[in-house]
């Protein structure tokens, strides 16, 4: 390669592609110091895999997209979970010490909408922040990978030709450089943090579909957003995750009289697709009867063994989940849309890709089937490395770019404030135009800030859908429209008038 392979996000999917993209030389930008600011750490179930012997390839990918909500493209489906077994084993491999039985088996969970047990898992709710380890393990003694350690991305760089030619960052004193690259992938993640409440770091907010729509990248579908049920409701931020996979240990979600709701709502109970349990749960915190999870007979005594990092994080709030149940809500917590690709992670943009969550590869659908998050990051990070190593050299030439705004953090509360408020669990017009309303004038005083354009593709995606599917859900539209479409926005789609500007001055 004339220029290196450039990797923003050091998260599952980020530092994955970094190691399968060997031996070609990679600059991996963390972001964050190595091992913070990625959602991949806080990941508490696991990574789903047909790896038992009751599971198939063909089963994981029908439950994938029957949990999408008619919007997963069922080719896509079969990729991931073709490929998911022989990339666990290879996680495995590396370092990663995903549980086994006495027997040598896998240990694994059942979550929602899993037809089997099929979730590798890490002492209960460890899965996310071991894989995280073993990767930087690997990682940091690839002699491949240069780690810009701190390394914030704020641009991409537009090339002369035609494309992207790399990235305009900041390294950890605040000094801007930028560094050229053939081959640009973004790995950043979520945009969780444009919420109040929310499971994900609250920096993530959406930066990878902003900087990629300003080289022409499409982005798809960024109303969907899965809000997680189970999010601990001691007043943090980010919230604490009582992982999904406690119900499918027998925990039960109950009303302040002890009532089982599930049971009213859904044939799976506690066990239903993720959208429908976070909004009983949100429906039963609007109507004073509260929601709590209660594993006091489940798991009890076995807490502290068994979920760990649930039961540090309720003791810390005065709750003891082995007598207590423990109060519930839901909170932002794994965005379904993104910068659109093909099953490589190929952007349409010369130079650039993108892998994992802040990418739309068409496997999630409008709900994510729960713990298909690891895997993904696994399964197409290495397909990206595999097709840029398959692609044409690039010899690329940068144009200047500049640094974008940033919100006050002030600003930046009242921002989350408000996309909570009008698109969160439930939706209507009048919320959302009220929140276009908000952006314009916050773009107005601020300029263009990230946060703003995001959730503008966000709030604007939410009005465009009138209809309830998935995790996006319309009061006002209640019904599902059929046949099922996807939202594909442009930056011109979000600020049109501005575009024409552009445009009457190129000519």
């Amino acid at each position: 390669m004339t220029h290196p392979l450039l990797i923003v996000g050091a998260g599952i999917a980020g530092l994955w592609t970094a190691l399968k993209a060997a031996p070609n030389p990679v600059v991996l930008l963390t972001g964050s110091p190595l091992g913070h600011g990625s959602s991949t750490g806080w990941a508490q179930g696991g990574v789903a895999a047909a790896l038992g012997p009751d599971d198939s390839a063909a089963l994981h990918a029908r439950d994938t997209v029957m949990a999408g909500a008619g919007l997963v493209d069922e080719t896509a489906a079969m990729v991931l979970a073709s490929a998911g077994a022989s990339e666990v084993r290879a996680l495995c491999d590396m370092g990663a010490a995903l549980e086994r039985t006495e027997h040598g088996g896998w240990s694994l969970s059942r979550e929602a909408a899993h037809s089997v047990a099929r979730v590798a898992r890490m002492k209960g709710d460890q899965a996310g922040a071991g894989i995280l380890a073993a990767l930087i393990a690997a990682v940091r003694e690839a002699d491949h990978i240069e780690i810009r350690d701190g390394w914030r991305a704020e641009a991409l760089l537009p090339d002369q030709a035609k494309g992207c030619a790399g990235v305009l960052t900041r390294d950890p004193e605040g000094q801007l450089h930028t560094i050229e690259a053939s081959h640009t992938v973004l790995a950043t993640g979520s945009l969780g943090g444009l919420y109040a409440v929310t499971t994900t770091p609250w920096t993530s907010q959406g930066q990878a579909m902003v900087m990629a729509a300003a080289l022409g990248a499409v982005i798809r579908d960024p109303e969907f957003v899965q809000f997680h049920p189970t999010a601990i409701d001691i007043g943090r931020d980010p919230a604490p995750l009582a992982t999904e996979a406690l119900r499918g240990e027998g925990a039960v979600l109950i009303d302040r009289n002890g009532h089982r709701f599930m049971l009213d709502v859904h044939e799976l109970a506690e066990l239903a697709p993720r959208d429908v349990v976070a909004r009983a749960v949100h429906a039963q915190n609007l109507s004073g009867a509260g929601a709590y999870l209660d594993a006091r007979e489940a798991v009890g005594a076995q807490f502290p063994d068994h979920f760990p990092a649930v039961f540090k994080a309720c003791m810390s709030g005065g709750i003891d989940p082995r007598t207590d149940p423990v109060p519930v809500a839901p909170a932002a917590h794994y965005h379904m849309g993104g910068v659109e690709t093909d099953l490589d992670g190929f952007t349409g943009v010369p130079g650039l890709w993108a892998v994992g969550e802040c990418a739309s590869t068409g496997v999630h659908g409008a709900n994510r089937l729960a713990s298909n998050s690891l895997l993904e990051g696994l399964v197409f990070g290495h397909r990206a490395a595999q097709a840029i190593q398959r692609a044409t050299t690039r010899r690329v030439q940068a144009q200047p770019a500049d640094a974008p705004c940033e919100l006050p953090q002030s600003v930046l509360q009242t921002l989350r404030s408000a996309v909570s408020a009008q698109a969160g669990v439930t939706r209507s017009a009048e919320g959302l135009t009220t929140l276009l309303s908000l952006l314009d004038a916050l773009k107005a005083e601020h300029g263009s800030a990230p946060a703003l354009i995001a959730a503008r593709f966000l709030t604007q995606g939410a009005l465009a859908r009138e209809e309830s599917r998935g995790g996006h859900s319309r009061t006002d539209f209640p019904q599902r429209a059929e046949p099922g479409r996807h939202t594909r926005l442009t930056l011109s789609d979000l600020y049109p008038a501005h575009a024409k500007l552009r445009q009457a001055g190129a000519a």
